[in-house]
């Protein structure tokens, strides 16, 4: 049958107007077509609603009893679109975020209280790992992904970019000696990434002149387990600024190199689905890290 909102709303303005040109008037359309639209829901009912007279409408007892149920649907479809504009005023909804283990306890919990407290609606679910997560199949909102982004399917948000930075812990140098060059490295403890390569790339000329590519002596998948065995004294780590920062402020770590390092970083990008609507809690989430780091409250 599939009786549309037009036609409930042209035969709910009739009976509140009393007659069709006053309805059309309100409703903005022709005559003709709000009589059309009558005619169709009549016919799509198999029953006549109105009986039309020279003077006046009236309602039969079959358009007496749709009357209260077209003026239901009506309410609710104001009712649900009343409450989608409160949500995009007010941002609510579960938002589910997904980061690397790194990123997301170095960057991302340290904000969660001030953006609960400003964003109260939006329950948020905080899901981390060291690969690339589908976003699709971990029903994922937005992820903030470090580096290179291939997906094209995938939107993409610049937040920032993060300094890689060559680091150890003083007891590391303290038992094998501050390296001076490049060259040095060979024989020290390199901690390093079990894939992709590209994160062995670090921020130093090598002997061909392009990036230094090292062979760690230990590896991981997981910067913040790279992270923990240089604060441990197993050796020398290539991080980003964002998870070392306050290591290096409070020197638990050292910087290596500080004069020979190459200015090289990594790009940060929340990203979500081309096809997704960029829900409020979705935007207002993305704004608030990058409003943060432009506050200095978190830092890349």
């Amino acid at each position: 049958m599939k009786v549309t909102l037009d036609e409930l709303q042209a035969f709910a303005a009739v009976v509140d107007a009393g007659s069709i040109t006053a309805a059309s008037e309100h409703l903005g359309l022709t005559i003709s077509a709000t009589s059309r639209s009558l005619g169709r829901l009549e016919e799509k009912l198999q029953t006549t609603l109105l009986r039309r007279t020279t003077r006046r409408i009236e309602l039969t007892e079959e358009g007496e009893s749709f009357l209260k149920h077209a003026r239901g649907i009506l309410a609710s479809v104001v009712e649900a679109e009343e409450h989608v504009a409160a949500r995009r005023r007010q941002p609510a909804g579960r938002l589910r975020i997904d980061a690397a283990t790194p990123f997301m306890l170095h960057v991302i919990v340290p904000l969660v209280k001030g953006f609960r407290e400003r964003f109260p609606q939006v329950e948020l679910e905080l899901n981390s790992n060291d690969g690339i997560t589908d976003l699709l199949e971990k029903r994922t909102d937005v992820a903030f992904r470090i580096g290179q982004l291939r997906d094209s399917t995938l939107h993409a948000r610049p937040v920032g970019s993060s300094r890689l930075r060559m680091l150890a812990s003083p007891a590391y140098l303290a038992e094998m000696g501050n390296p001076r060059q490049a060259s040095d490295l060979l024989s020290h403890r390199l901690l390093g990434f079990s894939s992709p390569e590209t994160l062995n790339q670090w921020p130093l000329n090598g002997a061909d002149g392009e990036l230094l590519q090292i062979r760690p002596t230990m590896m991981s998948s997981s910067g913040e387990t790279l992270r923990q065995l240089a604060l441990a004294g197993e050796g020398i780590v290539s991080l980003s600024d964002f998870m070392t920062g306050e290591d290096v402020k409070s020197g638990r770590l050292v910087v290596l190199f500080p004069e020979e390092s190459l200015d090289m970083r990594r790009a940060v990008n929340a990203v979500y689905y081309r096809n997704t609507a960029l829900a409020s809690r979705i935007a207002c989430f993305v704004d608030y890290v990058i409003e943060a780091l432009a506050e200095g409250r978190c830092r890349l």
